[in-house]
């Protein structure tokens, strides 16, 4: 590919440091390829800003995330709203996703990630005013779902590509870690917190608090935040279907390509086909089989929350095993045991329910944080943003359609038939991934799938 042939002309070359003030200023020649473009010695200085940025934008998201969805489930009660909600927040991502990647790897990023959170405030303060009148529908938050999937899909590989080249590559796993950590902070904020604000704020006044967060994310990213943007080699000036096309099309051959990672995307999409319905039914499976409210579902979200700190702490300090490969797949059978667990807990044992959900979240954490290092690794950032939406679009194609068989399944047989289903699902897929080479080598090879022999004696 061209930016392989790209890497291998520049590897002969002396790499010099970037300062704060050359990142968004470097020239053509120095944002060709990954090796000719290094973060700046004090790259925290400049990255700070935004990973602070995303805590207040997360935190706002997800308490409203949580309101949203415990507004329609009081409100109706009902699986197919539920599994409505979920499929208008999950079809942009799958639909729209690669050629939201290929747009990223041509905008400028910085501008992107901006854009992005104002789309969303502007329909998180639509929403607030629809609420203060009483005017509120239920298409009207089916709306506002869809827009924030919408911009979710623009600002997430934007941030993730922008990412590898503000952070030493050493790091990658580390941040991997604590972002997870981070994530499962907000998991045991959000829930607690959007309950308590639900009983004593009018539901617009909640939603006003994403508002206030999105608006610090934002400030922050704008003024303090130098982000570097990569410039490719074969890119056109004007962006038309057949171009944009072309470039969807790259990074689907580049994925397929490579058989371990094309590999580990279908195991991926296989997990997400089975662990959709669980996250859909959750608050119904805390509303009818233990006869809970608002509370208990923050207790099961907050424990999982914790478990993912933990988990993404651990791995932020241990960084996980010298083949991260072996980390992200030791995750995901511990959370398939745990969600299987989940599924067979009786209904007057909420605290053994509430116990298998940090176990879950601890597990998580390991499963997902070695898999983007690797990702961020191995991948060009010139084709991240695509490479990104790609696998992102792939795995959750089966989302949907999962949550469509388990709506009938789960009203006929139970909640916890679905949870049962996802964590053999889960189980097996692990034990796959641990007897297929060309996955189990994943992070030992180069693009394209072959192994890196010093890479493969080092980790020997």
């Amino acid at each position: 590919m061209e930016a392989d042939k790209q890497n291998k002309d520049d590897s002969n070359r002396e790499v010099k440091p970037v300062t704060d003030t050359d990142l968004e200023t470097a020239s053509p020649v120095q944002n060709r390829s990954k090796n000719a473009i290094e973060p700046p010695k004090h790259w925290l200085r400049n990255y700070a800003p935004m990973f602070i940025g995303q805590i207040f934008s997360m935190l706002g998201s997800a308490v409203v995330q949580f309101a949203l969805i415990w507004h329609l489930t009081e409100k109706t009660g009902s699986v197919a709203v539920l599994a409505t909600a979920s499929m208008v927040g999950l079809l942009p991502q799958v639909i729209l996703g690669p050629f939201a990647g290929a747009l990223v790897d041509r905008w400028n990023r910085k501008i992107t990630m901006v854009v992005a959170d104002l789309i969303v405030t502007l329909a998180t303060i639509a929403l607030m005013l629809l609420f203060a009148l009483n005017l509120v529908q239920l298409w009207h938050i089916y709306v506002a779902l869809f827009i924030r999937a919408v911009s979710g899909i623009f600002q997430g590989p934007a941030m993730s590509a922008s990412t590898t080249l503000m952070v030493p590559k050493e790091h990658y796993a580390r941040l991997g870690g604590f972002n997870q950590a981070l994530g499962g902070i907000i998991n045991i904020i959000s829930p607690p917190l959007g309950a308590l604000l639900l009983a004593i704020w009018p539901f617009q006044n909640v939603l006003a608090v994403d508002v206030v967060t999105a608006a610090v994310g934002i400030l922050l990213l704008l003024f303090l935040v130098k982000v570097p943007q990569p410039l490719r080699k074969d890119v056109q000036d004007v962006i038309s279907p057949k171009v944009l096309w072309q470039d969807v099309s790259s990074a689907f051959r580049y994925m397929r390509g490579w058989p371990g990672m094309f590999t580990l995307t279908i195991m991926a999409a296989t997990i997400n086909f089975a662990f959709a319905p669980t996250g859909t039914l959750l608050p119904l499976m805390i509303t009818k089989n233990f006869g809970g409210g608002a509370t208990q579902l923050a207790s099961v979200e907050a424990a999982m929350g914790i478990g993912i700190v933990v988990g993404g702490l651990l791995l932020g300090v241990w960084g996980g095993f010298k083949r991260r490969i072996f980390t992200s797949i030791a995750g995901i059978i511990v959370q398939g045991l745990s969600i299987f667990g989940m599924g067979l807990t009786p209904s007057h044992l909420l605290p053994v329910l509430i116990g298998f959900s940090g176990i879950m979240g601890f597990s998580l954490a390991f499963a997902n944080g070695p898999l983007g290092a690797i990702f961020q690794a191995k991948i060009p950032p010139e084709m991240q943003g695509r490479a990104f939406m790609m696998s992102n679009s792939l795995c959750l194609l089966a989302m949907p359609v999962g949550i469509i068989l388990a709506a009938p399944i789960a009203d006929n047989f139970g909640v916890g038939v679905a949870f049962v289903f996802a964590g053999v699902v889960a189980v097996s897929v692990g034990i796959y991934g641990l007897l297929k080479r060309e996955v189990n080598t994943l992070d030992l090879q180069e693009p394209g799938g072959k192994i890196v022999a010093a890479e493969l004696e080092l980790a020997e």
